[in-house]
């Protein structure tokens, strides 16, 4: 597997605490079946001043160790971005470091607000050549009311990320529901981890992903979700070439729709 979003680097924001967590989260990761990971961490004006040269510098010093230590784990870079005033300027003049320096990128929306001119936003940075990769949209605590605007931006040439603690049901029945609503309506390209720690929020989520992953789309799918789609990210494919999310029927629809009402 291909992890193309996770808080690895130590010290850098709330992801690691320390080198030697940063090492057991890679240790994890390797005996979960994930081969490669992207250093993505946040980048968020006047809270995570994280910027190319600092994660290249942090990530070439995680890179050092693992290889120290025989931990077979390739590391790339990339950032965990907050839609924020002058991004496109930012990724054009290298300050922002998209995935592998590739047109895609991760784009992480508010948690709790619906971003003003989203859809807006959204589509800028897609007509100025990137992809954005909006990331966990099944953990945003106002999916329920706009559910129908993930559908549009996937349409005007967004991709989204499901995290893979989302669908084992480590952030709740809630997460769990969206994340399997997003895979059902053909709108996951990719399952990450989001990993933040060797605790909770770790690598190891991603091997029962991926089985959920198979279990809802089937063999070639689900290496698509896991891994296929990664590579071509990393090969910065255009994106019409990339085969699109199918859509499903998933296992208990009927109960997780009276659950939450119908809504969506």
């Amino acid at each position: 597997m291909i992890d193309l979003h996770s808080h690895i680097l130590p010290c850098i924001d709330d992801g690691s605490r320390s080198m030697e967590m940063s090492l057991e989260m890679a240790r994890m990761a390797v005996d979960s079946g994930i081969t490669a990971m992207a250093c993505t961490p946040h980048i968020y004006p006047g809270l995570y001043m994280n910027d190319t040269s600092g994660i290249v510098a942090a990530r070439d010093v995680l890179q050092r160790e693992l290889d120290d230590k025989g931990i077979p784990l390739q590391l790339t870079i990339g950032a965990d971005v907050h839609l924020v005033p002058g991004l496109v300027e930012g990724l054009r003049a290298g300050r922002i470091p998209s995935l592998h320096r590739t047109r895609y990128l991760l784009l992480e929306p508010s948690h709790h607000v619906a971003p003003p001119r989203f859809q807006e936003s959204v589509f800028q940075l897609v007509a100025a050549g990137y992809v954005p990769v909006i990331t966990h949209p099944e953990r945003l605590t106002w999916v329920e009311d706009n559910y129908g605007v993930f559908g549009d931006l996937v349409r005007q040439g967004a991709w989204m990320q499901v995290t893979a603690g989302a669908l084992t049901g480590v952030f709740g029945t809630r997460a769990k529901y969206w994340g399997e609503r997003f895979i059902a309506d053909g709108l996951t390209h990719i399952i990450a981890s989001d990993c933040h720690s060797s605790g909770k929020r770790s690598p190891l989520a991603m091997e029962k992903a991926g089985e959920i992953a198979q279990r809802m789309l089937g063999k070639e799918e689900a290496a698509l979700v896991m891994r296929g789609r990664q590579q071509m990210i990393l090969e910065n494919a255009v994106p019409s070439t990339v085969p699109p999310p199918p859509r499903v029927e998933p296992a208990g629809k009927s109960w997780w729709k009276g659950l939450f009402g119908g809504r969506g």
